[in-house]
């Protein structure tokens, strides 16, 4: 469903190997895991569906080991969206939503915005600047626990859910691989904390 190969060439770039899991069997020996997607939803899951991915990919989470959304791949791991009427993942608990009408904002969001650090993730040291980066998206997390939403992006006159973490779960609403120095440097810390054995937070 879209950045597979954006999101590759990102990771080479920092010298990550990857390699593409379309079938459960391909999963053994992976350390961690990138769900990336650009589109709607409900294919989205049938995609995963069709692969028989989708109960693996379940115990993965439930057995804490890391993983990280893209975009689209943020809102998989949710338990329901807006947009469909497939059920998600449920790796985190909460629903996509619509991004709320606004005067003078346009639908999809599409640009470049800054974050906003809200609670403590690998992806984003709150003793740093602000990095903006690069959204494209119609609908965003609303996770049932606040302290899910580990940064935010102003949106109009509101904020919306930009990156989430729970455990070694996390996930970016924006485009980390197309969001230039600050996208690498995000992506640059989640290898490291991969590297350093995935520490939980405290």
């Amino acid at each position: 469903m879209g950045n597979l190969h954006s999101v590759r060439k990102a990771l080479e770039r920092l010298g990550q190997s990857l390699r593409p899991v379309s079938a459960p069997h391909q999963l053994q020996g992976c350390d961690a895991l990138i769900l990336p997607g650009v589109g709607a939803f409900d294919p989205a899951m049938e995609n995963l569906e069709a692969t028989g991915l989708v109960p693996h990919l379940k115990r993965w989470g439930e057995e804490q080991r890391p993983i990280l959304g893209i975009c689209l791949g943020l809102q998989l791991l949710f338990d329901s969206s807006a947009e469909g009427e497939r059920d998600g993942l449920g790796l985190l608990q909460g629903r996509i939503e619509r991004l709320p009408v606004q005067q003078g904002e346009r639908i999809p969001h599409m640009g470049w915005a800054p974050l906003s650090w809200r609670q403590s993730c690998p992806l984003l040291p709150p003793e740093e600047p602000a990095p903006w980066v690069y959204f494209v998206h119609s609908f965003a997390a609303v996770p049932s626990d606040p302290k899910t939403t580990a940064a935010t992006a102003p949106f109009g006159a509101t904020d919306v859910t930009a990156i989430v973490w729970e455990g070694r779960t996390g996930a970016c609403q924006f485009h980390p691989e197309k969001s230039s120095d600050a996208g690498n440097g995000l992506l640059r810390r989640w290898i490291e904390w991969l590297s350093a054995g995935a520490p939980l937070l405290p």
